[in-house]
Order: C-alpha cells, then structure tokens, then sequence
C-alpha cells in the first residue's frame, strides 16, 4: 500500500514539475527539543503546494544540520511525508534538499510565458536572436532547497549565513528568527558558489492578499538583494537561474530552482 500510494503521488505530482514553486515545508518551523516533526516537499503555484513523495532515485541530499552536525533526515522511500525528524536541543537548524535532473517538453508559448514569470528575460532574448522564438523545448531541471527551524526557542542564533554547497542557493545575511513582525532581510545568491548578478529573488508570503504587489529584486553585481517582508508568517524566497544544457543534458536548457523558507516570528 506505501508503495502504491507512492506511485500515485507521483503521478499527481509529475505534471506540476516545472514552473511552479518548490519548497520544504515542516508541520512546524518552532518545534520543541525532542518533538517529531514531518518533514514536508511541496510543488505549487504560489504556496498552494501538492505533496511531493520522497524519491531516492532523484533525491542527491536530504539533510539536517545544526548545533550537533549533520544527519540526513530518514523517510520511508515512495511515501509522503518525504520525512521525519527531531531535534534533542535547542538551536537553529537547516534542512537541505538537493534534487537530480528531470526533465520536461514545453512548447514555445507556455516557454516563453514561464520565462517572463521567472525574470529569465535574457533567455528569450537569446532564443530570439537564435531565430528559436517559436520553437518548443526540451528542458532538464533541479531543486535546491532550504529551510530554517527555530527549534526551543534557540534559533536566533548562529548558522543562518552557512552556504551548503547547493548549485544554486540562497544565502541569509541576517536571521529571519530575529526579524521579530517584519523587517529587512539581506539575502545573497549563489550559483557554483560565485555571487550571481542580475537575477529576481522573489518573497511569497502565504495568505498575502492578491491585491498587494509580490516583493521582489534584482541582484547586484555581489549577488546581494535586500527583501523587506513585511509580516510574520510563512514565508518563501525563491529564484531561478538557466543555463544552455550541456551535451550530457539531452536537452535545449538547464534550469535550476532555489528555495528558502521559514516562519517569521510576532512580535
């Protein structure tokens, strides 16, 4: 029965692999020491996410890190939660997802659309000029993904700015947990760990009415764009970067898809 419902998971999910969001999100981002918590992948538009089930085919690294060190986070293969884990002390903690490759078949519209959305404007440049404008693509993909716990209470602490290596990551520069009912967050993204320039770093907060505007900039020439979230609550940073496939890619582009998500305390 687990592995069948894995399989259905997948099924449900496959469609909604490409542009739409991507994060990890726990039952509860302030557990207590010692609490279980399930560990949560979800993909959606906006922050309405479908559950993603733990595939170890595509799964590079599922970790927990803090205070102690770094442990991977256990799960049942095939099954949703991805999986489950506990804290015995108090701390700020990271867990860090890193997808393989998948891949997709787009046609030019839905290509061309998703670009404008992901501020990859320069990509459909290059294809104009390529003369490729109306051609369909076949493109090849990965998740980095992260997220902060402020388990006991701990986690104002350090580790918050600790870069994990990610293909494409997100890096804070000051800890949300800190940021007690808004403020501003510095934040510095990295691909191969070099600061990337000029890419939109978007901020969703769930629940967030429509009518007010998404928060979002542009990298600087350091990779660094400041964020001004603006309420406690649920919140995800994300930002996309694409490259032309290389030839062991099998595909026209390669994208990669970071994720940084955490609960912004009250006052």
């Amino acid at each position: 029965m687990r592995v069948l419902g894995g399989v259905l998971l997948w099924l449900l999910w496959a469609p909604a692999l490409l542009a739409h969001n991507f994060w990890i999100e726990p039952s509860t981002f302030t557990p207590a020491p010692g609490q279980r918590l399930a560990v949560r992948l979800r993909v959606g538009v906006e922050l309405k996410g479908d559950p993603v089930p733990r595939d170890p085919a595509l799964m590079k690294r599922f970790i927990a890190a803090g205070p102690a060190g770094d442990a991977t986070v256990p799960g049942v293969p095939n099954t949703e939660p991805a999986g489950f884990e506990a804290f015995a002390a108090p701390g700020l903690y990271t867990i860090v997802y890193d997808s393989g490759r998948s891949s997709v078949e787009l046609e030019a519209a839905k290509f061309e659309e998703y670009l404008q959305q992901e501020g990859l404007e320069k990509i459909s440049t290059l294809r104009a000029r390529q003369g490729k404008s109306g051609a369909g693509v076949k493109e090849v993909f990965s998740r980095c993904a992260k997220a902060f716990l402020n388990v006991g209470n701990g986690g104002s602490g350090p580790g918050y700015d600790r870069v994990f290596n990610q293909r494409l990551e997100l890096v804070a520069e000051k800890n949300p947990y800190t940021l007690a009912g808004g403020g501003e967050l510095p934040v510095r993204l990295l691909y191969e760990g070099k600061p990337l320039a000029g890419a939109l770093v978007m901020a969703l907060q769930r629940d967030r009415p429509e009518k007010i505007d998404k928060i979002m900039a542009r990298t600087d020439a350091r990779g660094r764009v400041t964020l001004k979230l603006d309420r406690p609550g649920f919140w995800l940073i994300k930002a996309v970067h694409m490259i032309p496939a290389s030839a062991d890619a099998g595909a026209d582009w390669e994208s990669f898809w970071a994720s940084l998500t955490f609960a912004l305390p009250s006052r």
